[in-house]
């Protein structure tokens, strides 16, 4: 029986899409395959989609596709077909109905989809139908068999006394060894192992960071500070910073809690296989080896503050956690949820919130009418947080791209591959009467940085609504207004993510590019 092969003619639109799963997948490879199909049957390709290095395991985070759609969704295409190398590229999701759907909206759009990689021709049919169901829930399959496989191996490697991902934390490094354990040489922030033999382990840090450390557990343990005293001591104080540069009750927390600080390798406390949801696992599932590092902190202190932990954690009554708010508010004079954070002996403001529906409630019970509005308080504490969030995230990202980032002390900025100064700020956003936010934007001009990053918050201030990217040459005011449009001359450097930034501080391996 004669095969007869279909002759499309008309434009189409390639999708692209590799993760690090095999090279077969490679970008080359897609566009090799598709530019021969679309020659043999008439096709002309006018536009490419493309998500290089992204996992198929959900949306998040895949530009070209989410582009594809919305052309799609505002009917600006210019073609007629779709292109796509095989059936596992639209995505490896766990609810192979996932795919389908996205294939769906090309369809309904009136675009023909072609797997150009497939035996198989995409016409509809009850045979096509079956044979791409089989494909997506055989795509899904091998990301959950691989997920297990890593998941075994990542298990096995902490068993063995090695460090699995993150950075090494304040007081410590990250130790390069091969595979006989010998040690090679200490990693600094953003660069990671080039051999598959080679392993890491954690070792202590500069001594400094190391007499910090004990500090803090001995102000901790020894003379009953709270976590944010204790950071407020260290933020005046002239000694070693963490990366973030500012001392929060988060990070103190953190070295007062983790185990590695006594040596543990602790891994699979939480778990978020698969992009799915991130649960908390109990105990019971951590994977862990004991003594695997060397310690920097006796046990029996690690442990004591381990238990003003506890102590802190156990289930307060209503009337236990009036009281203490009563309490508060009686030696305050005012309260808000800022003043219940920072006092580190009752329970947080989220947990009166929960457990009474709100702190203007918890308020109420005791007696205490706000006579001014403090949530400006806690917005501002939020901003901070984020800012500091955003600063380590650009930091490690620039740094796995092979560039590097960090605070010049005497310039006030942030330095970027010792070429670009920088400068990062964060504006929140003000509703207006009229409905209408509306951001103001204050710049550090005095320091001329040659870049800015400006971070709008969304309405709620409680997660970036996008960013601006101001070259210093293009700023001719010390503060902007903006609102949600603000016309060409601005828009221009707005971006939906810090994607564009991070090509610039990008750097290659010559010899690989050439």
């Amino acid at each position: 029986m004669s095969v007869i092969t279909p002759n499309f003619e008309g434009k189409a639109a390639q999708y692209l899409r590799m993760s690090t799963d095999h090279q077969k997948y490679s970008i080359d490879n897609q566009q090799e395959a598709i530019s021969k199909y679309a020659s043999s049957h008439g096709l002309e390709i006018v536009k490419t989609y493309r998500d290089d290095g992204k996992s198929g395991l959900s949306l998040s985070g895949r530009n070209g596709l989410e582009r594809l759609l919305d052309d799609i969704d505002n009917k600006s295409n210019e073609y007629d077909t779709i292109l796509v190398y095989d059936v596992s590229r639209w995505g490896r999701f766990q609810d192979p109905d996932e795919s389908a759907y996205y294939e769906h909206l090309c369809k309904r759009a009136d675009l023909k989809v072609i797997y150009c990689a497939e035996q198989f021709e995409n016409d509809g049919s009850p045979q096509a139908t079956i044979f791409k169901s089989v494909k997506r829930a055989m795509a899904g399959e091998y990301s959950r068999e691989l997920s297990k496989k890593v998941f075994a191996g990542q298990c096995r490697l902490i068993e063995l006394g090695y460090r699995q991902g993150g950075p090494a934390g304040f007081g410590l490094r990250r130790q390069l060894v091969d595979q006989f354990g010998n040690a090679k040489q200490l990693l600094k922030p953003g660069e990671h192992k080039s051999l598959q033999t080679d392993r890491v382990i954690l070792v202590s840090g500069p001594s400094d960071e190391i007499l910090v450390v004990e500090q803090i557990y001995k102000w901790f343990v020894e003379e009953g500070k709270s976590e944010s005293w204790i950071a407020d001591i260290l933020n005046h104080s002239e000694g070693p910073r963490p990366e973030t540069l500012i001392w929060t009750r988060g990070i103190v927390r953190q070295i007062l809690s983790n185990e590695k600080y006594i040596g543990n390798n602790v891994f699979n406390r939480s778990s978020f296989k698969l992009k799915q949801r991130r649960v908390v696992n109990p105990p019971e599932q951590w994977i862990r080896k004991e003594g695997a590092f060397q310690a920097i902190i006796e046990p029996s202190l690690f442990f004591q503050a381990q238990g003003i932990f506890r102590e802190r954690a156990r289930r307060f009554s209503n009337e236990e956690m009036l009281g203490s708010l009563k309490e508060l508010y009686e030696s305050k004079g005012v309260l808000s949820g800022i003043i219940i954070d920072e006092f580190d002996h009752m329970p947080s403001s989220s947990a009166y919130r929960l457990r009474f529906g709100s702190l203007i409630r918890a308020y109420e019970l005791i007696g205490f009418s706000p006579d001014r509005d403090y949530s400006y308080l806690e917005i501002n504490r939020q901003l901070r947080l984020i800012h500091q969030d955003v600063i380590k995230t650009v930091i490690s990202q620039i740094g796995t791209l092979g560039g590097n980032m960090f605070f010049d002390e005497q310039r006030r900025l942030y330095l970027l591959n010792s070429e670009i100064t920088l400068s990062i700020i964060v504006a929140r956003s003000k509703l207006l009467e009229s409905g209408n936010a509306r951001w103001k934007l204050r710049f550090d001009a005095g320091l001329n940085p040659d870049m800015t990053i400006a971070i709008r918050m969304d309405h709620d201030n409680e997660k970036p609504f996008d960013y601006y990217i101001f070259p210093h040459l293009d700023l001719c005011a010390d503060k902007l207004n903006l609102g949600r449009e603000n016309g060409l001359e601005i828009d221009l450097f707005r971006h939906d993510d810090l994607s564009a930034f991070y090509r610039i501080g990008e750097r290659f391996n010559l010899a690989r590019v050439a």
